[in-house]
């Protein structure tokens, strides 16, 4: 059947989709709109320089607060540490201080211990029925005695004190029933007697003795020149401005300054000689009347008399200056050494 023409196709109920529209075309570029782009553009750069520079500006601020915090803080920490070493100082003071403290503290309490101890051991001396404490304090009171008697003979020159001190010890001495302080009584009964055969103290004696010469010798030698002066016959006196004759031996003074010079001399001598005496030194009590009697041969044109000056000071050089009893001080000894046996 070719010449049949084909059959209609069958027409479908469902309407076909629209076409999609088509894209429009991108405007060609104007120039205009480039411009608009590059000031967008430099302001957006602008922007994030403008929001850079005040975060950089923010964080120098923040890091210069944070130094001037820190310098600060650091100023404090310095002080505080300033503040901590001068407490340790005071605090080292203050031990130190309190160290000397404990110190003499310590010193004080063992003083006071040994006091104490000693006071213990007196208490018990005394408390001890052998040791006799009655008879301890009547032998201290007898040595303190004694020692007195011994100085006031001595350092004083009080014979008589001396003398009323050993009699105090005798009755101290015979208050002790002790057989043993036989001898002891009896040592102080002979040094008792020394001293009463005692006339008076030889210083003071040598002293009185030392003072009259030398008043007798000054005022004698004054008033002899004086009279020699008055006797001498009328040609002596009537050339004596011309002519004067003096002795051709010795070195007598004749002039009125070499006279006082020389009187001058001789008080010094005696009173030299007078505190040697005071001391009881002997050699230089001697000593100083040797020099005395040198400057009355220079005071004296007469021999005889100064023959007489010196026969006198040779006698007062030859007094004691301390008191000649052999048993002075031997109870005070013999007491001292029986109680460091016992």
């Amino acid at each position: 059947m070719a010449g049949t023409p084909p059959a209609p196709a069958s027409v479908s109920s469902t309407p076909a989709p629209p076409a999609p529209n088509p894209e429009p075309a991108p405007a060609p570029p104007t120039r205009g709109g480039g411009a608009l782009a590059g000031i967008v553009l430099v302001v957006a750069l602008l922007a994030a320089a403008a929001f850079a520079w005040s975060q950089w500006r923010e964080r120098q601020a923040s890091a210069r607060d944070a130094a001037a915090d820190a310098d600060l803080r650091l100023q404090a920490l310095e002080g505080r540490v300033d503040g901590l070493r001068r407490d340790q100082r005071a605090q080292t003071g203050r031990l130190q201080q309190a160290d000397a403290t404990n110190r003499v503290l310590r010193d004080e309490l063992l003083g006071i211990g040994q006091r104490a101890a000693l006071i213990e051991d007196t208490v018990a001396k005394l408390a001890d029925p052998d040791r006799h404490g009655a008879q301890a304090l009547r032998l201290d009171e007898a040595e303190l005695l004694l020692v007195m008697g011994q100085q006031r003979l001595m350092i004083a020159a009080d014979l008589d004190g001396a003398r009323r001190a050993y009699a105090l010890a005798a009755g101290v001495l015979d208050g002790i029933d002790d057989p043993a302080y036989l001898s002891l009584r009896q040592t102080l009964i002979q040094e008792r007697a020394g001293l009463d055969a005692l006339e008076a103290e030889p210083r003071v004696v040598a002293m009185a003795r030392l003072d009259a010469f030398a008043t007798t010798a000054l005022s004698a030698s004054t008033a002899r020149r004086a009279d020699a002066r008055d006797a001498r016959p009328w040609w002596r006196r009537a050339f004596g401005p011309l002519l004067d004759a003096r002795p051709s031996v010795g070195a007598v003074a004749i002039e009125p300054s070499d006279r006082a010079a020389a009187q001058a001399a001789l008080q010094l001598e005696l009173s030299i000689a007078r505190a040697a005496a005071e001391r009881r030194d002997v050699d230089g009590y001697r000593a100083a009347l040797r020099r005395a009697g040198g400057w009355i041969e220079r005071l004296s044109d007469d021999t005889t008399l100064a023959a007489e000056r010196r026969a006198q000071l040779e006698a007062l050089a030859a007094l004691p200056l301390s008191p000649a009893v052999p048993t002075l001080g031997s109870t005070l000894e013999q007491l001292r050494q029986m109680r460091a046996s016992r």
